[in-house]
C-alpha cells in the first residue's frame, strides 16, 4: 500500500486527538476554594500543526519512485489570569500585566534611539 494511501488515517487520528483534549478543562483549570472565596485558573491554549507529503519519480528504479509523508504537531498553554469568585462579586485578575506595560515601554524606547540616530 502506498505511503500516501495512509494520509486520511492520520488526519482521522489527529482530529480524534484534538477532539478529545480541546475541552473547557484545557482552558479553566479545576476551582479552587478557600472559605467563601473561588478561584477558577484560565489559560491560553494554542494548537499547531503540519504534514506534507510527495512522490520523487526523476531518476528512480522503481516504477512509481519514491514517496513519503511526515508531519508534526503541538500545544502549548500559557496561564493569563484567574476569575476569583467572591461574596462581594466577580473579578477577572489577569497575569503578567506589568510584564507587558514593561515590554511594551521598552520596545518604544529603543524604537525611539533608533529613529534618532537615523536622523
Amino acid at each position: 500500500m502506498s505511503t500516501l494511501a495512509h494520509a486520511p488515517n492520520v488526519f482521522q487520528n489527529l482530529n480524534e486527538s484534538l477532539a478529545t483534549s480541546g475541552t473547557n478543562k484545557t482552558v479553566f483549570g479545576e476551582p479552587v476554594t478557600s472559605g467563601d472565596i473561588k478561584v477558577i485558573p484560565v489559560a491560553r491554549v494554542a494548537y499547531g500543526f503540519g504534514g506534507g507529503s510527495g512522490i520523487l519519480s526523476r531518476g528512480s528504479a522503481e516504477p512509481r519512485g519514491r514517496e513519503g509523508m511526515g508531519g508534526g504537531g503541538g500545544v502549548m498553554a500559557i496561564p493569563v489570569g484567574v476569575v476569583e469568585i467572591t461574596p462581594n462579586g466577580t473579578h477577572w485578575i489577569p497575569f503578567g500585566q506589568k510584564k507587558r506595560v514593561a515590554l511594551a515601554f521598552a520596545a518604544g524606547a529603543l524604537l525611539g534611539l533608533v529613529a534618532q540616530k537615523l536622523r
